[in-house]
């Protein structure tokens, strides 16, 4: 009777360290985790990754290497029963002095309570935590959990160690070693290329040319290999960590004026399948955030644009999003209005209540007028240049703040110039005055 049938990569999960593809920056001779391993001191620790680029094997290979007892638990379908019944079995090989590695994928997913009930067991050595994640620690682990692991990123794998992988995988006897397939170096290069960084979807992919190879006579056509492409997406998570620095990274190529860069990233954003409404609400906040003053013309385009695309939607819709960044891109950058609104709040927040001062309260009853509710106010398109010189707006008391910083480009340059020249005409209204009295 033929072994039940196991996918390309569970057969060639790496017995050793010598076979694992990757990681290189944590496993590296001299590097802690490396030294740890060598050692047989294992310690605690939260494997922080995307999928498919090693954490359940790192975390085999690292028991073993420690001759650690391995238990694994996946937070997505175990409960407090199953943590309780891998404590207990850590606690009963505890006594005959034999470590016990607890493996918790997509640790994550636990509430607070349930990652709380490791607690006591890794500080009394009961067993070593492993917890594997593709969400950010800092957000989704507890602070007690964070305080007893040490955090190790792993990344995407490369395009030359998915190629290594793949090849390794068409030679091993225990892969594709014994078909007789063959595979240009092109070919591969296409699988690794649509695995993006994940080595799973790369033995996936492999497999599924090697099923189609074989019907073929042992030789991939291109049809077959644009028919194994077809299905591969680049790596998006919709409301992960993917997604925020990939938002971050398109607001900040917009800030740093590189327009391939902006739309690089749009582009990632908008194939990945982001909701373009919220791309075109991030592209109107950074006109406001970073260009500003400094040419309102931008927060005009980027709200054509959004409208643009609630009338056209996908695809031509995006056309104007992609106008749009590249834009603010090259536009003049300015964050002094979004300064001095912050600096702004930030006083009113711990500042008493001011009194409107009386020259510019409201006066629509006569008993207003009575109590001096816009006595001596000035109209200021009665004076010279539409400005009353020495008049005042702020509270009484209050020592003007200067929030508002134009900078040196764009339009700012003039408004700059405008704020000058009032202040020139505000000091000479005040010599006069003195003068006067």
């Amino acid at each position: 009777m033929s072994s039940a049938y196991q996918p390309l990569a569970a057969r060639l999960r790496p017995q050793s360290l010598a076979e694992y593809v990757g990681q290189t920056h944590v496993l590296a001779p001299g590097c802690p985790l490396r030294e740890a391993l060598e050692s047989g001191h294992l310690h605690s620790m939260i494997l922080w990754g995307p999928p498919g680029v090693g954490k359940t094997t790192l975390a085999r290979l690292m028991s073993s290497a420690c001759d650690a007892r391995f238990i694994a638990v996946s937070a997505v379908l175990s409960g407090v029963k199953e943590i309780r019944a891998a404590i207990e079995e850590a606690q009963f090989y505890r006594q005959s002095g034999q470590r016990t590695v607890l493996f918790v994928d997509e640790v994550h997913r636990f509430n607070k309570s349930q990652q709380d009930a490791f607690l006591p067991y890794v500080e009394d050595g009961t067993l070593i935590f492993i917890g594997a994640t593709t969400e950010n620690p800092s957000f989704e682990l507890n602070k007690a959990l964070l305080s007893r692991a040490r955090v190790y990123v792993l990344r995407s794998l490369s395009l030359e160690e998915l190629l290594k992988l793949l090849k390794m995988a068409c030679q091993d006897a225990r892969g594709l070693g014994e078909r007789s397939l063959r595979f240009t170096d092109i070919e591969l290069q296409a699988l690794a290329h649509a695995a993006d960084g994940d080595a799973r979807r790369a033995l996936n992919l492999l497999e599924i040319a090697a099923d189609l190879a074989e019907a073929a006579g042992g030789q991939l056509d291109e049809a077959s290999l644009s028919e194994v492409l077809q299905g591969s997406l680049r790596r998006f998570d919709k409301g992960g960590d993917d997604f925020y620095d990939q938002i971050s990274a398109l607001h900040k190529s917009v800030r740093g004026s590189d327009p391939d860069a902006a739309l690089y990233w749009l582009s990632r954003m908008l194939d990945g399948g982001a909701d373009p409404y919220y791309l075109a609400r991030r592209i109107i906040r950074m006109a406001w955030e970073d260009i500003g003053l400094a040419d309102p013309r931008a927060m005009q385009i980027a709200n054509d644009a959004a409208q643009t695309y609630e009338r056209l939607g996908k695809p031509e819709g995006e056309l104007a999003l992609g106008q749009a960044v590249i834009y603010l891109a090259v536009a003049a950058k300015s964050n002094a209005g979004y300064n001095a609104y912050n600096r702004a709040r930030a006083y009113v927040q711990q500042d008493s209540s001011r009194e409107v001062p009386v020259h510019l309260r409201n006066a629509p009853t006569q008993l207003m007028k009575e109590l001096g509710h816009g006595h001596a106010y000035r109209y200021a398109h009665d004076e010279p240049h539409a400005y009353a010189a020495g008049e005042t707006y702020l509270p009484e008391g209050m020592t003007p703040p200067h929030w508002y910083q134009p900078v040196p480009r764009g339009l700012e340059i003039k408004i700059a110039d405008k704020l000058g020249f009032l202040r020139q005409l505000d000091e000479a209204a005040k010599s006069t005055k003195g003068k006067g009295s």
